[in-house]
């Protein structure tokens, strides 16, 4: 495990975090305020701000760093600790998998966002898929602390959550070649996806009556 936990960390981790960046950046609307729940040190962040210098992210995580790339407040990993209707897109990557009830955080960006929520994640589908991801979370995370619960949804349950929080689907990408070569086919294929989601126009107008 000491060989492969240096090779992802030294290769494709880094790769993997400019790919998502350009995934991301694109979709993010023009001069938006956008809260990355879940960020970490805030490096992925910092990277979509440069290619999207007119977008202001700051970050939450429930684990505090001494040095952080964006803005980064503590929070519980249940309640977001900011008012409704504070930030224009709420963002998650690779983060709803490592709750026990995604829907508490989702919930939780419904309220907060006032249009939309941009979410990177996985799908537990396909041949083996959970024993894939179990491997590539304990690869990517067990040595830095991160709590895993090893808890993918298949991609019918996300769907059935968006719909039951009225998020409307803008954009759903499960081709995102995070990995280099052969590796993307094992890794890769459609475990992960990332999807662009806005609030319903009933959710909007509730926003709107509250403010």
């Amino acid at each position: 495990m000491g060989l492969i936990q240096k090779v992802h960390d030294g290769y494709v981790h880094g790769r993997r975090v400019h790919v998502l960046a350009d995934h991301l950046a694109e979709l993010l609307p023009s001069d938006a305020s956008v809260l990355d729940v879940g960020c970490g040190d805030g490096l992925l962040a910092s990277l979509i701000q440069q290619q999207r210098p007119g977008i202001t992210l700051t970050g939450i995580d429930v684990l505090e760093r001494e040095k952080t790339h964006i803005p980064v407040r503590p929070f519980d990993g249940q309640r977001i600790p900011l008012p409704d209707d504070s930030v224009d897109v709420v963002m998650f990557v690779d983060v709803l998998h490592h709750t026990e009830d995604p829907m508490i955080l989702l919930r939780e960006a419904v309220r907060v966002a006032r249009r939309g929520v941009l979410i990177k994640d996985h799908t537990r589908d396909g041949l083996l898929a959970g024993p894939r991801l179990r491997f590539m979370d304990y690869v990517g995370n067990a040595h830095h602390g991160v709590v895993l619960p090893y808890n993918y949804w298949p991609g019918d349950r996300w769907r059935s959550a968006f719909q039951e929080l009225e998020l409307a689907v803008r954009v759903w990408r499960d081709t995102l070649r995070l990995y280099p070569g052969p590796a993307d086919w094992i890794f890769g294929s459609s475990l992960h996806f990332v999807a662009q989601l806005e609030l319903s126009q009933v959710t909007a107008s509730q926003h709107s009556v509250r403010d």
